[in-house]
Parts: structure tokens; C-alpha cells; sequence
């Protein structure tokens, strides 16, 4: 899957990298509420896709679920992954590391680290605001 195209296709469309405003653009119903277990996660429910962010998450972790539910909703639409995970026991690494990949690719763009290519993994995470895991994730598709 070529997660950094399905970025640059959404960008371009919506011009933004705003995630509220990519799903409020898309006409996406985004609820939130106080959730158990689960940060947020994505439904397409009767021809409606929602979004579903655990109120109790700060500003900047809803910024990067509502992208991470993005990516589910972008690439994974047929598939329920919190019921795959829950009821059949499939692993649904694969799906959460895409969804991961599309909203890390999202949030900061190759023109954001270009700028600084002569920090190191830690320092990116500080400066972005994500796991060194998460920076790591996102170099693996840097141009």
C-alpha cells in the first residue's frame, strides 16, 4: 500500500494536514466519548463514517488518533478492526501499523524534516511531539 501517495492525495484535495478538518471536510461524524480500553476508533455504520475519540485524551493525542482513525477510514474502510481484534483473535498489526504510517506521514510532512535533517531520532520526537518509535516509523517514508 502506498501510504505516502494516499497522503498526498488527501492533502491535496482538502488542503490541509489538519485531520479535524480532512474528516469535517469528508463529511465524517466524529463523536467523542468517554471510552474503555481504546483511545478512539472508526466505524462505517449505514453509509456513515464516524470517528470515535476518547474524551479524556489531551489536544494533541486526539490530533494524532483523529489521524490515525483517518488512515483506518482511508484504507481500511470494509474492515472492522475492533471487532476483528476482539472477536476473532486476528492480528490486526498490519492494520494499525498503516494507520499509523498514514497518520505520522500526515501530521509531519517531508518538508518539516527536511528542515531538520541534522536532528536526531530524539530530538524529532520532542520537537513533533511523537514517540521515537512513531519518528522512526515516519523516516522509513521520508523522500
Amino acid at each position: 500500500m502506498d501510504i505516502p501517495n494516499i497522503v498526498r492525495t488527501i492533502v491535496e484535495k482538502c488542503e490541509t494536514r489538519n485531520p479535524f478538518r480532512i474528516i469535517e471536510q469528508l463529511g465524517v461524524i466524529l463523536i467523542y466519548y468517554p471510552l474503555e480500553g481504546v483511545n478512539g476508533f472508526y466505524q462505517y455504520f449505514q453509509r456513515n463514517n464516524i470517528i470515535y475519540i476518547d474524551d479524556h485524551l489531551s489536544e494533541h493525542e486526539a490530533f494524532f488518533v483523529c489521524a490515525h482513525e483517518l488512515g483506518h477510514m482511508l484504507m481500511h474502510k470494509k474492515s472492522n478492526a475492533m471487532f476483528l481484534d476482539s472477536r476473532s483473535h486476528l492480528n490486526t498489526c498490519k492494520y494499525e501499523m498503516e494507520a499509523n504510517r498514514f497518520a505520522v506521514n500526515l501530521l509531519i510532512s517531508d518538508r518539516d524534516l527536511r528542515e531538520y535533517l541534522d536532528y536526531t531520532t530524539d530530538q524529532l520526537s520532542s520537537l513533533f511531539g511523537c514517540s521515537k518509535k512513531m519518528i522512526e516509523l515516519r523516516m522509513k517514508d521520508f523522500v
